[in-house]
């Protein structure tokens, strides 16, 4: 399997370059956002001033009228402002959690989008867990990126700043005694920043490495079950539970230590605050031509309060930050993949004709342990070709060649004398119908199934795709017929029913070659009769590519082709091939003998 976890690294500095062009779309609304940020900080930074001077009238010995007067100026003051923050606020929040959200979706299309684009090779060998982790989970920590962290951080960074030069100009000698609070928590923080993206990391590689394992065994509980392993599996998940316990305590831990730090020097820097301030009020000390009063010294109280507040808050939203980080990273893996299949064909071909050719075609799956060997072959176009041989002889590997499930390493394959690496792969695919043993069902109803949701499909074209393929035999009895629902993996439905789905689903987009890999494999007798009705009357769509185990099915074939470890052996149609009494022949001795002694 592919490790996507840490394929590539990325500083914090990329990854806020990359996030920029997703940005750029909604970049208003952020500016928006920023503006109304900007303000709130002001309003603020306005409490702590008019709280010390309405201390400073509060301390007045006789109140006289005016002084009532400023009082009252002073609450109504106070309570516009608290309003003023409440309103800008929730406008605030709701322009950038909007903007972040157009941000993710926008993400998590291109992340699903480039999943698309990956070959079969690289969907074999990468776990579906943790492609589901990039879509879902890692585009959700993003998403609280977006739309809470990162305008948190800028809030809490604004007042800090815009705090700390208040502070200077109510007092700047305590000020001066804060630097020092100031570079311990500096210290702190980058310690934090350090062992803490570790510990993000890894804690989102066990998530991944659990979706996994909940992915691929969840497919195969009954796999599980009819083997009894269900106590092994359990040990096993277990095992990587424990793992992914163990990554978020270490996450706890770290933050643990970093928060109580950060509360701790909020402490002492108050405590130096009143040790210093009560003195300087004694004392009357004047700073910037303003007496030091008991008002001024609550004034620089809220701002030291509000300055440490943002950094215990951000403190708060630094596992996020990381969690966010690391999920970027994760995300910019998938985007920075690139597929194995390159798509680089500029010909617009319109109509196939169907012939097809291999020429001294070399595959395999990896390095040089070469499953196909200088095959060469040619189909002619309305010819039906079967491939037979042994299990791994490269039957099913050449149907998945012509359509570049792969690409190969040496050779070409031609169709209509056209190599198909010049052919683009949306055309390529939707002119070569493919119908494989293992049919996939999904959620939804028969209906969606042949359609595959696509509505400029009319129902007429549904009605006349499933009495071609002879569908409507059993459709028709359904209670719903066409909007029966299907169930998880269309296990309400036989082997063969889902195979006759599969072909009306193919031949409702009118394609110009078909491909068959084990279409009659593992079906009842009464419903291969239908599917092999079906298969004589696609017979007449163009050239049609088999590969059967059950050699009674393309008995009738233009020319059978005979594989083995790689290699053609024999080719020619059913009876030239008995004649030879050759590889064929044996086969289908082999068949013979077998059906016998099931019939006895």
């Amino acid at each position: 399997m592919v490790d996507i976890t840490l394929t590539k690294h990325y500083s914090d500095l990329d990854i806020i370059k990359r996030t920029f062009k997703y940005i750029s779309p909604v970049k208003g609304k952020f500016i928006l956002g920023f503006l109304l940020i900007v303000i709130n900080v002001i309003l603020n930074i306005l409490i702590p001033f008019i709280v010390g001077s309405y201390m400073d009238v509060l301390k007045v010995e006789n109140l006289a009228t005016q002084s009532i007067i400023y009082i009252c100026l002073f609450c109504g003051s106070y309570l516009l402002v608290i309003i003023a923050n409440v309103v800008l606020t929730y406008y605030e929040v709701m322009v950038i959690q909007k903007a972040g959200q157009e941000v993710v979706f926008t993400l998590r299309q291109a992340v699903f989008e480039k999943i698309e684009s990956f070959s079969h090779d690289q969907l074999s060998n990468i776990p579906i867990g943790r492609l589901v982790t990039r879509v879902n989970s890692d585009t959700n920590a993003l998403n609280e990126l977006y739309t809470n962290v990162l305008v948190n951080l800028l809030k809490y960074i604004l007042m800090i700043i815009g705090f700390f030069a208040f502070m200077i100009y109510v007092n700047p000698l305590i000020t001066l005694y804060m630097l020092i609070f100031i570079a311990l928590i500096i210290f702190v923080t980058l310690m934090y920043r350090h062992y803490s993206q570790k510990a993000f990391s890894n804690e989102r590689k066990e998530v991944s490495n659990l979706n996994t394992f909940l992915s691929e065994n969840l497919n195969g509980m009954k796999i599980i079950q009819i083997f009894n392993q269900e106590q092994r599996k359990y040990q096993e998940f277990e095992n990587g539970n424990r793992k992914l316990v163990k990554a978020n305590k270490f996450v706890m831990f770290v933050f643990a230590v970093y928060r109580p730090t950060i509360t701790l020097l909020y402490y002492l820097a108050l405590a130096l605050v009143f040790f210093l301030g009560f003195k300087m009020v004694v004392d009357g000390r004047v700073f910037f031509g303003s007496l030091f009063t008991f008002g001024r010294l609550t004034t620089y109280y809220q701002f030291t309060d509000s300055f440490f507040g943002p950094i215990q808050n951000i403190a708060e939203q630094f596992d996020k930050l990381q969690a966010g980080i690391v999920s970027s990273g994760r995300i910019f893996n998938i985007l920075d993949m690139d597929s194995t299949i390159v798509d680089e064909g500029k010909k617009e071909i319109e109509h196939f004709n169907g012939k097809i050719e291999f020429k001294h075609v070399y595959f395999a799956y990896k390095d040089e342990e070469w499953i196909l060997k200088d095959v060469s072959f040619v189909v002619k176009p309305h010819q039906t070709v079967a491939f037979v041989g042994a299990t791994g002889a490269g039957k099913t590997t050449i149907l998945s060649l012509i359509v570049r499930n792969y690409d190969i390493q040496k050779g070409q394959i031609l169709i209509d004398d056209i190599d198909i690496k010049d052919i683009p792969l949306n055309i390529l695919r939707r002119k070569i119908g493919q119908m494989l043993q293992d049919v996939f069902m999904f959620s939804g109803t028969v209906k969606d199934n042949i359609v595959l949701r696509d509505e400029t499909i009319t129902d007429e074209e549904v009605n006349r795709a499933i009495k071609y393929v002879n569908a409507d035999q059993f459709i028709s009895h359904l209670k719903d017929g066409l909007n029966t629902e299907v169930s998880e993996n269309g296990s309400n439905f036989s082997s063969g029913q889902r195979q006759l789905i599969s072909f009306a689903r193919t031949i409702i987009r009118k394609p110009e070659i078909l491909i068959l890999d084990e279409a009659t494999a593992n079906i009842d007798t009464e419903t291969e009769r239908l599917i092999q009705d079906s298969l004589n009357k696609m017979k007449t769509i163009g050239t049609m590519l088999i590969v059967a185990h059950r050699l009674s099915t393309i008995q009738h074939a233009d020319n059978i082709i005979c594989l083995m470890h790689g290699e053609i052996v024999e080719q020619g149609n059913h009876q030239e091939l008995l004649k030879k009494k050759g590889y064929y022949y044996k086969l289908y001795l082999l068949q013979y003998e077998s059906n016998q002694k099931t019939v006895l």
